[in-house]
């Protein structure tokens, strides 16, 4: 079965011409016919740089799709308001998300950074598979503890694996290495050019990847550039064969 992936920072809607419009999130969406779509800085009620809109709802009713949550920040309401302002990771998928569970990244006392993993099991064909959603920080010690943090949480899984965000790393690092030492790769594994990702208008940096286990094949990758102004990172996406 050919499954397709793909991996989306929507900067909260707000694109590189400064205008805030979700339906053109949406639309990229919509056309990379992606089944499962990993997203970063996604608003929820949380202020009014997105109109306090629910943008995994929006995003999930526009789309006809299932859709799952991880605030990585969290602020308090006033009494009248029975919606709490948060901001984070999301997921959208085609198919039945049976599972989902959130781990912020709490790991010094006193410090709240505000990054957290979204961890979801999606149901396809009667076999599901483990989705993981984050967006890393770019403190190198706290960037140093999450990557060693998801990796104690994913280590040898039995069923197929995909994680995926803005992991704010470069290919080859340190970090890289520690994940693809046991996950592939999607870019790494099937091209040889560079797979920029932001910013948008002018890509220069490979932030956005892809991770998948030894349970899944890659079938290709590419970088998606139907309407880059849309936010300012550009989408990766991937076709696997599960």
């Amino acid at each position: 079965m050919i499954l397709k992936v793909m991996t989306y920072n929507i900067h909260h809607g707000v694109g590189t011409d400064k205008q805030l419009d979700l339906s053109r999130i949406a639309e990229v969406i919509e056309k990379s016919d992606a089944d499962i779509i990993g997203l970063n800085e996604v608003d929820k009620h949380f202020s009014k740089r997105s109109n306090y809109e629910d943008q995994i709802g929006f995003l999930a009713n526009e789309l006809h799709m299932n859709k799952a949550f991880s605030p990585s920040v969290s602020l308090k309401t006033n009494a009248s308001s029975s919606s709490k302002r948060q901001y984070g990771n999301a997921l959208l998928s085609r198919y039945p998300i049976i599972y989902q569970e959130v781990f912020h990244f709490n790991f010094i006392s006193g410090l709240v950074e505000g990054r957290s993993l979204l961890d979801t099991s999606i149901q396809i064909n009667n076999k599901p598979i483990k989705v993981y959603v984050t967006h890393l920080s770019v403190n190198p010690y706290l960037y140093h503890l999450q990557t060693s943090y998801m990796k104690q949480v994913i280590h040898k899984k039995s069923q197929p694996v995909v994680m995926m965000g803005d992991w704010n790393m470069r290919p080859g690092s340190r970090g890289w290495r520690k994940i693809h030492h046991t996950y592939k790769d999607v870019w790494y594994e099937t091209n040889y050019r560079h797979g920029y990702t932001f910013p948008s208008h002018r890509p220069r940096w490979r932030l956005d990847y892809i991770f998948v286990n030894r349970k899944m094949e890659i079938i290709e990758a590419e970088v998606v550039k139907h309407l880059p102004q849309a936010s300012d990172h550009l989408p990766l996406r991937a076709q696997l064969r599960i």
